[in-house]
């Protein structure tokens, strides 16, 4: 009995003449190109340059290419180093086998390699490429199918794989297409990061973490289907460990960087433009900065003109007690005092009953002639 299923193509390269064009490096090239165009977006709406992650993908992307091809050859050496096998095949990457693990590890160090050169945070670059990561990883999983590859258990379902190669052990039959899975969840777990980076604000590379804790999740059901060979400890294959160990690496920075960093980086580039969607708040937050230092001068002038006007009302209080009393003077004149009145400004009311030294002198000058003129009738 026939049942629906999903074909696959019967080459996974097409030839433009001399030059091979081959299903799964397009996928790969076309997941590079909407990881920069998102994460470029990203990148800016945070308050980036534009064409800095294009310049540290620059770095990013081979060193992730290198580092996924290792893992790959490292983890299934038997299939280039074996008796009847050429090792020259694991340069061939275009014959598929690049292992995420892998290149997500090395790609980090060239991209912080790039963002040491540019002055900017890795944290803050790979939280905003993480969606576009996930999603170039969803489209690269189509290459996969091109090379029939990377597929499940026998099956019957509606959407079973339908192997038709049998070449490498391959059996042609009808499998379940954990590429299509994977690639289905990859595009979940990005929306999941773009939700959860709105919607909590996350920074210091915590949507990053996310992403890697969400994929690793899916990556164990997955691989726990698939029928490739591969090493296996404790009953499980190697990259179910490698995604329970990456998961819990992710969860714990998700903990520790919330604790110790929380929030978001405010400057992400130096130099950079101002994050589109905080414009208005950071606005708002400069208007109010600039009306609290305005208030705090008033305040501060009126405080000193207060103790200004305080200050002359106490010496105006001073003046004023050291008046004469217009009472007195009014009472002396009406005694008839041979003394006329003075003025208040010129003459202290001391002053004017102190006889001065030059009418001391001029008498004792006279009683001294005095003395003299008796002293000679004498």
């Amino acid at each position: 009995m026939d049942i629906a299923y999903i074909p696959s193509p019967s080459h996974g390269v097409v030839h433009l003449g001399p030059i091979p064009l081959r299903g799964y490096a397009f996928c790969i090239i076309i997941g590079v190109f909407v990881a920069v165009w998102l994460g470029n977006k990203r990148w800016i709406a945070r308050g980036g340059r534009p064409g800095t992650v294009a310049d540290i993908a620059v770095w990013a992307v081979p060193f992730g290419l290198v580092g996924g091809r290792l893992y790959h050859v490292i983890t299934d050496y038997e299939l280039y180093f074996s008796d009847g096998r050429d090792w020259v095949d694991a340069f061939k990457v275009w014959q598929g086998g690049l292992g995420i693990w892998g290149a997500i590890a090395l790609g980090a160090v060239g991209a912080w390699i790039g963002c040491r050169r540019r002055g900017i945070p890795l944290p803050a670059w790979a939280d905003a490429l993480a969606p576009g990561i996930v999603f170039a990883q969803a489209i690269g999983r189509w290459g996969n199918w091109f090379n029939q590859e990377l597929y499940g258990k026998a099956t019957d379902v509606p959407w079973a794989l339908h192997i038709t190669s049998a070449t490498d052990g391959r059996v042609p039959g009808y499998y379940h297409p954990t590429f299509l899975y994977e690639s289905l969840w990859c595009v979940g777990v990005g929306l999941l990061v773009i939700w959860a980076d709105r919607r909590f604000t996350l920074g210091h590379g915590r949507a990053f973490a996310l992403y890697v804790a969400a994929y690793c999740v899916g990556r164990g059901w997955i691989e726990y289907m698939r029928v490739d060979d591969a090493h296996h400890i404790l009953g499980l294959r190697l990259n179910d460990w490698t995604a329970m160990v990456v998961f819990l690496l992710a969860v714990i920075y998700i903990v520790v960087s919330a604790r110790l960093r929380p929030g978001r980086e405010e400057i992400v580039e130096p130099d950079g433009d101002t994050p589109d969607g905080d414009a208005v708040a950071l606005d708002k937050k400069a208007d109010d900065k600039a009306d609290a230092e305005a208030d705090s001068k008033a305040d501060s002038k009126a405080d000193g003109e207060g103790d200004e006007t305080t200050d002359l009302k106490s010496d105006a209080k001073k003046l004023d007690g050291k008046k004469p009393d217009a009472k007195k003077l009014d009472a002396k004149t009406d005694t008839g005092s041979d003394e006329p009145a003075q003025s208040k400004e010129s003459v202290k009311p001391s002053e004017s009953v102190k006889p001065s030294e030059s009418e001391e002198s001029e008498e004792s000058e006279g009683s001294a002639k005095g003395e003299a003129e008796s002293a000679k009738k004498v």
